[in-house]
């Protein structure tokens, strides 16, 4: 992965390289069973370059202690987009046109059994569908290219909207579940 990291940091694809500090290529363990796919990088994520930093970050990090997932050895974390959109908004139809090839870089090489889209952005993009609602289809395990894919509710949605967290936690309990049929069935979570 370390020429497409030196691609998608020296790309200007879109207009988004124009308002980035750095991309955030993504990390994690890149031989992982299990990918976390989001929308973007947000300003916290813009500015040290890794996904998942600030609040939304550490509250995915304790939904994935739960499950009992570590980010450098279970989990691997990237984005639809590469470079924040400014002002957190959702990435543009071009822009995401422009990043997609670079996700499915990513996909191909992380070789993922699992992936877990974090809210409808990502949903919509990686699944190629505008139709798709997160509010209908979370928790609804999807097929995209013979991988499992469950949609959910992205942590900055749990934040703002502490309600949606019991809907999240059953999503991610599947998770754990499906994980220990297609990847390593002595994985160990002290709650699922």
């Amino acid at each position: 992965m370390t020429d497409l990291a030196a691609r998608i940091r020296s790309c200007r694809a879109c207009g988004l390289y124009q308002t980035r500090n750095q991309p955030v290529v993504g990390e994690g363990f890149e031989d992982s069973g299990l990918m976390l796919i989001a929308e973007a990088p947000g300003a916290d994520e813009d500015r040290v370059g890794r996904p998942f930093v600030g609040p939304s970050g550490r509250l995915l990090d304790r939904i994935l202690a739960a499950c009992g997932f570590e980010r450098d050895r279970h989990v691997y974390i990237s984005n639809i987009v590469k470079c924040r959109p400014p002002g957190n908004r959702a990435p543009k139809d071009d822009e995401a046109a422009a990043c997609l090839p670079f996700l499915h870089e990513q996909i191909a090489s992380v070789d993922p059994r699992i992936i877990v889209t974090l809210g409808a952005t990502a949903l919509k993009y990686l699944l190629g569908d505008a139709s798709l609602r997160i509010t209908r289809v979370r928790g609804t395990w999807m097929d995209w290219n013979g991988r499992r894919v469950m949609p959910v509710y992205h942590p900055s949605a749990l934040l703002r909207n502490p309600s949606l967290k019991r809907d999240t936690w059953e999503d991610f309990k599947a998770v754990v579940r499906s994980y220990r049929d297609l990847v390593d069935p002595a994985h160990h979570s002290d709650y699922v």
